[in-house]
């Protein structure tokens, strides 16, 4: 009876929005859409930027103990840490579905309940990556390295293990954040924490000169103390609607927590090892050297150009689910309207930009005119990237929120690795032209994705989607209600 009251009072303030929604002009409502969407995307921008900077100085810092530290730091975060950040945050993006779509529908004590399903799911993921960490020097030697830097990749790899419990306290925390859009705090953590980062590297590396181990735990301790700030916010009564304590409730019903985080860690990661592989294919290249130094500026300021989009991600993904909890499929399809045409827009003006300077943006990173050359060379398909970036990951956001996590997976597999490696490879290769053949292929693989998705996204019957929405919600209140009958009962 109270079930179907609260059924009829959400259709009737659903019905109530969307003509008030309507009533408005269009510029109105872009603006008030604008506004709310900047309220996720800005704060997650810049955190993105701070925790892609404490990988920055780290490498600066280790860069300054020894070119054989450096060369295993790089191993280590390209391979190892980009390996278990791709499969820890994207298993974190199904919070961001259940929180955001919770939070909707105003079902907030459930919300803590994910938040806490999240961490069980993912500790339990981290125990299985663990080994990988623990034996690096061995692997690293199986797989033909050299035996100095593995020795030293080995060192770094155990000094990266908290790390990696981090990322799981950082992406939940986040997502639980995010979805009511809390975001401030996550930002000025963030601030504090790369400066924290800077003066104890300067600090334990350089003053102490405690090389590797004061590096690594100033990192560790860069990725940690926000982490805390996080936790405290959230168990401390600033998120008193949304977080009402540990909860028993956890440990129920976990299978479909899983299935959901495992689809959502398979899809970032075949979109974040990508780029990977691009190195990996460019080190068999003729006159390798110079290839991947100019790669590697092109994919370093494409990095940073990435944390805008991920920030536009997190703000789609947000949006969307937050509008199917709320009943609204109107307010959800111009929430992606909006967003991936402000993105689109930032994306169009950085294309311009770094088409039209070219080489010139080389000699920030490098000295070497061969090595600013070959950036020139590349660097119109670096502008077709970020052209891509502006839009594909605002269309993975709003999958994110949608729930359609295994769906993307299938299509990033078809895309990437059945049509972009492949085509890459023959371009690269067989037509030899190297490295831009390969970033080619992979660039053709990204386009076809982005039209699929967006096709997908078109044809979407997002009234659907919303009574998807309200079955998922519906299904985890149930079991939030048995369990408060039951324990009332004892």
């Amino acid at each position: 009876m109270q079930g179907g009251v609260k059924e009829k009072l959400l259709i009737k303030e659903k019905k109530t929005s969307e003509q008030e929604e309507e009533e408005l002009s269009l510029v109105k409502r872009v603006w008030n859409e604008s506004k709310v969407m900047w309220v996720v995307a800005a704060p997650g921008i810049f955190t993105r930027f701070s925790t892609f900077g404490i990988n920055v100085i780290s490498q600066a810092f280790i860069g300054h103990i020894g070119s054989r530290e450096l060369a295993a730091y790089a191993l280590v975060f390209t391979v190892l840490i980009r390996f278990a950040n791709g499969i820890l945050l994207g298993m974190a993006s199904a919070l961001s579905t259940l929180c955001g779509q919770a939070y909707g529908a105003k079902e907030y004590v459930m919300m803590g309940v994910h938040l806490q399903r999240s961490w069980i799911v993912m500790s339990i993921t981290s125990l299985f990556l663990l080994p990988v960490f623990i034996f690096t020097r061995p692997i690293l030697m199986l797989l033909g390295q050299d035996e100095n830097i593995a020795e030293v990749a080995g060192n770094i790899s155990l000094w990266s293990i908290p790390m990696i419990f981090a990322f799981i306290a950082s992406f939940t925390c986040q997502n639980f954040l995010q979805s009511q859009s809390k975001n401030t705090i996550i930002s000025f953590l963030a601030a504090f924490s790369i400066v924290i980062h800077l003066f104890l590297s300067w600090l334990l590396t350089i003053q102490f000169k405690l090389e590797i181990p004061g590096a690594m735990t100033s990192t560790n301790l860069a990725f940690w103390i926000p982490n805390i700030g996080q936790l405290i916010f959230i168990t401390c009564g600033w998120c008193s609607d949304t977080w009402k304590g540990f909860s028993f409730l956890a440990f129920k019903d976990l299978w479909p927590v899983v299935k959901l985080s495992l689809s959502s860690g398979i899809m970032l990661c075949l979109e974040l090892w990508y780029n990977t592989i691009l190195v990996l294919l460019t080190g068999n290249m003729e006159n390798a050297e110079v290839q991947i130094d100019a790669l590697s500026i092109c994919l370093n300021i494409n990095g940073w150009e990435m944390m805008i989009s991920l920030g536009f991600m997190a703000a789609a993904s947000v949006r969307v689910a937050n509008e199917l909890g709320k009943g609204s499929s109107k307010a959800a399809k111009f929430s992606i309207v909006v967003t991936v045409l402000t993105s689109l827009a930032i994306g169009f003006v950085l294309f311009l930009f770094f088409l039209f300077l070219r080489g010139k943006l080389a000699y920030i990173f490098t000295s070497n005119k061969d090595v600013a050359d070959a950036v020139g060379d590349l660097s119109p398909l670096l502008a077709i990237s970020i052209l891509l970036n502006s839009v594909q990951p605002v269309l993975s956001g709003v999958a994110i929120g949608a729930g359609w996590q295994s769906i993307v997976a299938y299509v990033n597999i078809g895309c990437y690795y059945i049509i972009g490696i492949p085509v890459g490879v023959v371009l690269g290769n067989v037509l030899n032209l190297q490295v831009k053949g390969i970033w080619i292929g992979m660039l053709f693989g990204t386009f076809i994705q982005t039209v699929v998705l967006t096709v997908i996204t078109y044809k979407t019957d997002w009234d659907e989607q919303v009574t998807k929405a309200r079955n998922r919600i519906n299904k985890w209140s149930k079991v939030e209600s048995d369990h408060e009958t039951i324990t009332s009962d004892d």
